[in-house]
């Protein structure tokens, strides 16, 4: 049975990579330089896998700067990693907006701020506690998606929506059937990523079908499709002078109001 399903999904993959196209050059345009940026910085990235999967499936990592860091350190699971060590979960440093074999990386989530480092420790921790790292299967997970879903999960302050793209990212084995959604906004029912039901804030009402997702994004007016992506507005994300600006607002705002404030409050 599992075989049948296997060979349905390669079937459309093979079907929709006549159609995909060669995407901008993105690499290197998204992270602000470590060493010119004393504000801690959390990405997570998405960028087209190789070959026929291309077509439908996207590989996702995250990247994190603590305050004052002169370099970011980026986490991500692959299973060539995996193939030819002990351990499928990747450690990096240096440039973490880089293209994936050639393919351009896509942004999904851009935080910045001043008070962003007991998240990335929460992240840190996160990456060491998950449970798969010694196990790596494409489709339909766990796979490096499921990774990506699985820090949001125990991150939400994150707000992590991944695209229906990120196949892998409902993995759930027989004995966690239910939780909550990567986004920590909503609930989720999957079994094994093969036929699931997600309702959340962020990620609106979403239905999985052999690792396929569609989803309704009510609340930004917005659909996604497997091997699409998202139709509709862009999910918004914090452009590196707003966020510096807003930073630098919030921090004035403050500092305001303890002078204003009598002694003891």
């Amino acid at each position: 049975m599992l075989n049948s399903l296997k060979l349905f999904t390669i079937f459309w993959f093979a079907a929709l990579s006549a159609c995909s196209n060669k995407p901008l050059i993105t690499a290197g345009t998204f992270a602000p330089p470590a060493e010119l940026t004393p504000e801690a910085v959390i990405q997570v990235y998405g960028a087209r896998t190789r070959g026929a999967k291309s077509a439908l499936a996207v590989h996702t990592w995250i990247s994190t700067k603590k305050t004052s860091d002169p370099y970011y350190t980026s986490y991500e699971v692959n299973g060539w990693r995996l193939k030819y060590g002990n351990t499928a979960l990747v450690t990096r440093t240096g440039q973490p907006d880089r293209d994936w074999w050639g393919n351009q990386p896509e942004l999904l989530l851009d935080i910045r701020g001043n008070k962003l480092d007991p998240i990335i420790d929460k992240i840190a921790d996160a990456v060491e506690r998950y449970p798969y790292k010694n196990t790596y299967q494409a489709w339909p997970g766990p796979n490096s998606n499921t990774f990506v879903a699985y820090i949001g999960k125990q991150v939400p302050e994150l707000n992590l929506d991944l695209p229906s793209t990120a196949i892998g990212k409902d993995y759930r084995e027989i004995d966690e059937v239910l939780g909550l959604t990567p986004s920590g906004t909503g609930v989720q029912a999957s079994l094994w990523g093969l036929l699931g039901l997600s309702l959340g804030y962020e990620e609106g009402i979403e239905l999985n079908f052999l690792g396929l997702n569609f989803e309704l994004d009510i609340f930004d007016l917005a659909i996604e499709l497997p091997g699409v992506g998202r139709i509709g507005p862009a999910a918004e994300t914090v452009p590196a002078d707003t966020a510096i600006k807003a930073t630098a607002k919030d921090e004035s705002t403050e500092q305001k109001a303890e002078q204003a404030s009598p002694p003891g409050l």
